[in-house]
C-alpha cells in the first residue's frame, strides 16, 4: 500500500515562488504566491521573514537542479571547447520551449537592481559559478586568458537567453557559432 505524501507548505511556497516568479517577475505579490501555494499568509510569515526571504530560499533551492541541466557532469570525458559548447547547446535546446523565458538568475538580478537583495545574492554566487565553470574549462583548453574568455562567454550566456526569454531572437543557427568564433578566437581545444 502507498500513499502519498503532500508537500509541507514551505515546499509549496518555494515551489510557487520559483514558478510564478520565473513567469510573471519578482513582482508578484503575497496574496498570488500564497494563493498559489495553498498556505495562509500567517503560515508563510512563520516560515519565511518575508517575501525576499522566500524568493531568496527558492532561487537557491532550485540552484543545483539548474546547474544539473546546464552543465556536463563531472565525469564527461569531453574536451574543454565540448564542455563549454554543452552549455551552450542546453540554452538552445531550453529556449526553444515556449515556457522559456530566460535565466531565472539573471532575471532576478535585473528586476530586484538591489545587489544586497538576498536573492540577488544568490543569483550573483549562481551566475558567478557558471563563469568559475566557463574560466576552468577555458583553463583546461589553453585559453590566452582564460578569465576574459569566461567573462565573454558569461556574456554571451546572458545575452542570449534574455533575448530568446523575451522572444527577439531564436538562438538556433546564431549562438553556438558565436561561441565557437570566442573560442577559436581564445584558442581553446
Amino acid at each position: 500500500m502507498t500513499t502519498d505524501v503532500k508537500p509541507g507548505s514551505r515546499e509549496r511556497l518555494l515551489e510557487a515562488a520559483a514558478a510564478l516568479t520565473y513567469r510573471e517577475g519578482v513582482g508578484v505579490g503575497i496574496e498570488a504566491l500564497c494563493k498559489a501555494a495553498g498556505v495562509s499568509k500567517r503560515s508563510m510569515y512563520q516560515l519565511f521573514a518575508g517575501k525576499d526571504e522566500l524568493l531568496a530560499a527558492a532561487l537557491e533551492r532550485q540552484a543545483a537542479a539548474y546547474a544539473a541541466r546546464l552543465l556536463p557532469g563531472a565525469d564527461d570525458a569531453r574536451s574543454p571547447r565540448e564542455r563549454i559548447a554543452h552549455v551552450f547547446a542546453q540554452v538552445e535546446s531550453q529556449a526553444a520551449v515556449p515556457e522559456y523565458h530566460g535565466c531565472p538568475y539573471l532575471s532576478a538580478q535585473i528586476e530586484i537592481k538591489n545587489e544586497n537583495h538576498p536573492a540577488s545574492r544568490v543569483a550573483r554566487r549562481v551566475k558567478g559559478d557558471l563563469t568559475a565553470f566557463f574560466r576552468a574549462e577555458a583553463e583546461r583548453g589553453g585559453a590566452a586568458d582564460p578569465g576574459l574568455l569566461a567573462r565573454q562567454l558569461t556574456l554571451v550566456f546572458d545575452g542570449a537567453s534574455a533575448r530568446a526569454g523575451v522572444r527577439a531572437d531564436s538562438l538556433e543557427g546564431l549562438i553556438l557559432p558565436t561561441v565557437a568564433a570566442l573560442l577559436d578566437a581564445a584558442g581553446v581545444r
